[in-house]
């Protein structure tokens, strides 16, 4: 009898492991099948951006390069909103503060190699960074979402007000006439050797932003957007975290402002402002926020829509953009990207593969 019993439990626990073995193997074939999605959005985007210079008028060329550069600056704030939580109204400090920096280095000390300019760029917009951080995030007691808002907003806020009546960086009229970029003796002008530069340098940031986000640290990241207090309890050092991905997406706008302001050939205080600051935070919107590739594509609609409605729309083109905005923002919180992304790929993909999930089962099972 016992025999019999001892039977019938060993069948319906192997019946139960070959249950289990089937739904999480559907399972990860279902995750790894949606895993694909998110590579075949980034190779068609860039191919467009590509193949657009080819296609496309010389100053239709123009106007998609300041798009590349401003698909950077929605990169710096879609690593530090999407992914760690923190609603930076005042990005543009980073990138305007920058702009400004290699644009002096450029009027006073006729420096515009781009040997020198980008890495000035990056480290300034770190440093402002690291330092806002440092006085928002790693104080003796955590700060509110609410505070740090604050605290950025009056930061760019102060900014814009003290280049405005500075009479060195050139009042409201910024600094004007920058000279063009160089790499070596050859003068970068605007037009398809700028966009290609441009579109390498945004392929290479978000190639690094990927390799890190998809890194250990990446994971904690992920953990912290979800809930904060378990990350904490897990040891992280939470405002730590927080004001490392701060110091990063900080450089990555000082390299936008770099390149920004040597492309339109001046800087002027609107780079600096809380209106700079709400741009890129629509452009995050729109397109879907902690996907990075959503604030490349949101960029992208978004100034592709504005030059579009303001040529054929003159007198309303920003209330119909202005609508257009809040519907997506309405009916698809989560941002264009969610139409086509899971949730799942939206975090992020750790742990073992699902292969590896499968031959673990396979060997629990016999």
């Amino acid at each position: 009898m016992s025999q019999v019993s001892s039977t019938s439990t060993g069948t319906r626990a192997a019946s139960c492991v070959i249950e289990a073995s089937q739904t999480l193997t559907i399972s990860a074939s279902a995750s790894a099948g949606r895993q694909e999605v998110l590579p075949v959005i980034e190779v068609a985007v860039l191919i467009i951006a590509a193949v657009a210079p080819l296609l496309l008028q010389d100053y239709i060329t123009v106007y998609a390069t300041r798009v590349l550069i401003l698909c950077l600056f929605a990169l710096s704030f879609d690593l530090v909103w999407g992914y760690a939580g923190i609603l930076s109204l005042g990005q543009s400090l980073f990138f305007g503060m920058a702009g400004y920096g290699v644009a002096l280095l450029s009027r006073d000390f006729n420096v515009a190699s781009i040997f020198a300019v980008i890495p000035l760029g990056t480290l300034i917009g770190f440093v402002a960074a690291l330092l806002l951080a440092g006085f928002l995030l790693l104080g003796r007691h955590a700060s509110s979402i609410v505070f740090v808002s604050l605290g950025t907003m009056t930061g760019a806020y102060a900014a814009d007000r003290l280049a405005r009546g500075s009479y060195y960086l050139g009042g409201q009229n910024g600094i004007p006439s920058i000279q063009s970029m160089s790499i070596g003796s050859y003068a970068l002008s605007e037009g398809p050797a700028f966009y290609y530069l441009a579109l390498v340098i945004l392929i290479l940031v978000y190639l690094s932003s990927r390799f890190l986000l998809r890194s250990q640290f990446g994971l904690a990241l992920a953990g912290l957007r979800e809930n904060e207090q378990r990350i904490a309890f897990f040891g992280y050092k939470v405002q730590h975290l927080k004001a490392i991905i701060f110091a990063i997406g900080g450089a990555i706008a000082g390299i936008a402002g770099s390149l920004y302001a040597f492309h339109e050939g001046f800087v002027w205080t609107t780079m600096l402002g809380v209106v700079m600051s709400t741009q890129v935070v629509l452009y995050v919107l729109f397109g879907g926020s902690g996907t990075l590739i959503g604030a490349v594509i949101g960029t992208a609609i978004v100034e592709g829509l504005s030059f579009w409605l303001s040529d054929n729309y003159r007198d309303i083109w920003p209330i119909i953009l202005g609508v257009l905005l809040l519907l997506v923002i309405l009916f698809r919180p989560l941002g264009l990207i969610s139409l086509v992304l899971g949730e799942r790929e939206r975090v992020g993909s750790f742990g073992p593969s699902p292969k590896e999930i499968r031959k673990e089962i396979r060997n629990a099972a016999s």
